[in-house]
C-alpha cells in the first residue's frame, strides 16, 4: 500500500469492526511492522512487545533466518497436498523427533488441531491397544484449561464465554481440578475406561499458574501405573518459553544444553504449536512413539495443509534458531532477573499481588477483586508508555516477551511496568 494511502489506526479499527467479525477484544493499537522484540503501529510509535502473539513470537519478530527459509521455499513449492511426497517434510519430522526424544510426528497447522488430533490419537491408542470397548474411552482434563476453542475442546472447558450457546457438548472428558493429585489418583482408580490425561505443564490462558513442584512428575507416574497416556499441551509453553526446551523439563540441569538429557517428565504425546514457527506461519505438530503413533493409518485424519513444504522449512529454521541462540538459556535468566524485579516493587505496593511464573512467561495479579477494569486500564497506560500486554482473567496481566530480549532490554521493560503501576497507586 503507497505510503500516501496508509491508513490511521483509528480507520484500520473501524475496518475490522465492520468487515470482521467480533470474535475478539484487541488493546486498541494497529501494527504494521515488528522487528525483534518491537513492534511499531501505523503512525510510527514504538513498543517493545511483551506478549509475542502469545507466545508464538519467541525467536523475535520476522528473525531473518526464519523468513528467509520461508521466501526460499515459496519461491520453489508451496504445497503438494498429502497426496504425494515433498522433499522438506522428511527432513523437518528427522530433526524435530531427534530434538523431542520421539519416533514420530504428525503434522498439522495450528494449536487446536494439534490437540483434536493428540485426542484422537489417544482414543484409538485405548481402542485398539488398551482393549477399552469402542466408544467408552474417557479422558481426564483440568479445569480452568485452554486447549483452543473447537466444538470437541470446549466441551471440557469451564469458560462460560467459550462455552454458551455451542452445545450440544462432545462426551468423553472428566473434569479434575488442576495440580491435585489426589483428584487425578481418584479418578483414575474409580474408571477402568481412562484413555489419557491432557494437561498444560502450566495454564497460560487462566493466568500463568505454575503447579506445585513435582506435579508433573507424579501424575506422569499414576498415569503409567494406570496404563493412561500422559498428553502434554506445550503449544504456549513449549519451544524455550519457560526456560527449557519444554516446560515438562522441570528444573533438570538442561537449559544450557537445549534438552539434550532426559526430561522430568517424557509426555506419552507432546502436543506443539505456536514458536515451532517462530510466528511466520501456521504449524503445529504432535509427537509420540512407535507404541502410539502407528495406530493412526492412511484415511484415519489429515490436512491438505498440514506437513506442506513451506511449513517444513520454517519450522525446522524456528527450531534452530532457538537451538543456536540458546534461548531456552535466556529465558531462563531474564525469567530469574524479571521476577526478581517486580518483586522489588511489589514489596512497597499493595497495588500488585504478586509475579509468578516461569522463564518469560510471567504475570502480575493485581489487586482488585471487585472485577473492575483496572487490569485493562494498566494495559491501556502501557501501551501509552510504550510496553504492550493484554490482561487475561479480569485482574491478571501476562507477560511473555520474545526469548531474544537483552538484559538491558528487559531492565528497560521492567522500568516502564514500575512506573507505569505507579501511576495506579492510591
Amino acid at each position: 500500500m503507497a505510503v500516501l494511502n496508509q491508513l490511521t489506526s483509528q480507520e484500520a479499527i473501524d475496518l475490522e469492526n465492520k468487515y470482521g467479525a467480533h470474535n475478539y477484544h484487541p488493546l486498541p493499537v494497529v501494527l504494521s511492522k515488528g522487528e525483534g522484540v518491537y513492534v511499531w503501529d501505523v503512525e510510527g510509535k514504538k513498543y517493545y512487545d511483551f506478549l509475542s502473539a502469545y507466545s508464538a513470537v519467541n525467536q523475535g519478530h520476522c528473525h531473518p533466518r526464519i523468513v528467509n527459509a520461508m521466501v526460499e521455499q515459496a519461491k520453489t513449492l508451496t504445497l503438494t497436498s498429502r497426496a504425494f511426497y515433498n522433499d522438506m517434510l522428511g527432513n523437518f519430522e528427522k530433526f524435530a523427533t531427534e530434538t523431542f526424544n520421539f519416533d514420530k510426528l504428525l503434522p498439522m497447522n495450528t494449536g487446536a488441531e494439534a490437540v483434536e488430533t493428540a485426542l484422537k490419537l489417544c482414543r484409538k491408542w485405548a481402542y485398539e491397544v488398551k482393549g477399552i470397548k469402542e466408544n467408552d474411552a474417557q479422558i481426564i482434563v483440568c479445569e480452568n484449561n485452554f486447549h483452543g476453542r473447537t466444538t470437541t475442546i470446549i466441551s471440557f472447558s469451564n469458560d462460560p464465554v467459550a462455552r454458551k450457546n455451542f452445545g450440544p457438548y462432545t462426551d468423553g472428558f472428566i473434569k479434575i481440578e488442576y495440580d491435585n493429585l489426589e483428584a487425578l489418583k481418584t479418578a483414575l482408580e474409580s474408571n477402568k475406561n481412562i484413555a489419557g490425561f491432557l494437561v498444560e505443564p502450566i495454564q497460560g490462558e487462566a493466568g500463568v499458574y505454575v503447579p506445585t513442584e513435582g506435579y508433573l512428575a507424579k501424575a506422569k507416574a499414576l498415569c503409567e501405573a494406570h496404563n493412561v497416556l500422559f498428553i502434554a499441551d506445550e503449544v504456549q509453553t513449549g519451544i524455550a518459553r519457560t526456560g527449557r526446551l519444554l516446560a515438562t523439563c522441570g528444573n533438570c540441569s538442561c537449559a544450557d544444553k537445549n534438552c539434550s538429557g532426559t526430561p522430568e517428565v517424557k509426555a506419552d504425546i507432546l502436543i506443539l504449536g505456536k514458536a515451532i514457527s517462530g510466528g511466520v506461519y501456521p504449524v503445529s505438530a504432535v509427537l509420540a512413539n512407535n507404541n502410539i503413533m502407528d495406530v493412526i493409518k492412511p484415511g484415519n485424519h489429515g490436512s491438505t495443509f498440514g506437513g506442506n513444504p513451506v511449513a517444513a522449512a520454517v519450522a525446522t529454521a524456528a527450531l534452530e534458531v532457538v537451538r543456536d541462540e540458546n534461548l531456552a538459556q535466556k529465558a531462563f535468566d531474564l525469567g530469574e532477573l524479571f521476577r526478581a524485579e517486580l518483586n522489588k516493587y511489589i514489596a512497597t505496593t499493595d497495588l500488585v499481588e504478586l509475579v509468578r511464573g516461569k522463564g518469560l512467561l510471567n504475570a502480575i495479579v493485581i489487586n482488585d477483586h471487585e472485577e473492575s477494569e483496572t487490569a485493562w486500564n494498566i494495559c491501556m497506560a502501557l501501551r501509552d508508555n510504550g510496553l504492550l500486554a493484554k490482561p487475561t482473567h479480569g485482574n491478571i496481566i501476562r507477560f511473555a516477551p520474545p526469548l531474544v530480549m537483552t538484559k538491558e532490554q528487559l531492565l528497560d521493560c521492567v522500568a516502564i511496568i514500575v512506573k507505569t503501576l505507579k501511576q495506579f497507586e492510591n
